[in-house]
């Protein structure tokens, strides 16, 4: 398996510094600030990018979780919230609430919950973040009909 790389570029003090982050496949570049990530100021931070993770992590572990159930679901939609607290000795990531919602025909609800929490178990992100309480809220949306 491939290894996958970003970088991370900051440039001063930490209040009046600034950085930039980028995917190693190109495919995203934005910039990070104190601003950005302990206040409401503009820009990306590395919160927000975990989040970006876990959630595209985990919606490929249910979709192939339920594909091995034999349910081919129609769309999976997840948020990440990462919740960034002050701790005794700086920050941390407190908890992260996965909500999840998605259209599974033939499934029924008892049977999308077990996918979905062995989605949230077993997807690599998730593992590597298990000293993370993750709490999953998770919802089975009736299928959209076209007339």
């Amino acid at each position: 398996m491939a290894a996958r790389s970003a970088n991370a570029v900051w440039e001063g003090d930490l209040k009046g510094g600034k950085g930039k982050v980028k995917l190693g496949s190109g495919s995203f570049e934005g910039a990070y600030s104190f601003a950005s990530r302990f206040e409401e100021g503009k820009g990306t931070n590395p919160e927000e990018l975990i989040g970006a993770a876990h959630a595209g992590c985990f919606s490929m572990a249910l979709s192939a979780g339920l594909g091995r159930a034999g349910f081919t679901p129609t769309r999976i939609q997840t948020e990440a919230r990462v919740h960034l607290e002050k701790a005794e000795d700086g920050f941390k990531i407190s908890r992260i609430q996965l909500v999840t919602e998605a259209e599974v025909p033939g499934i029924d609800a008892r049977k999308f919950q077990e996918e979905a929490e062995a989605a949230k178990k077993g997807c690599p992100v998730s593992k590597a973040l298990a000293s993370v309480p993750i709490e999953l809220n998770a919802k089975l949306k009736t299928a959209r009909t076209t007339s």
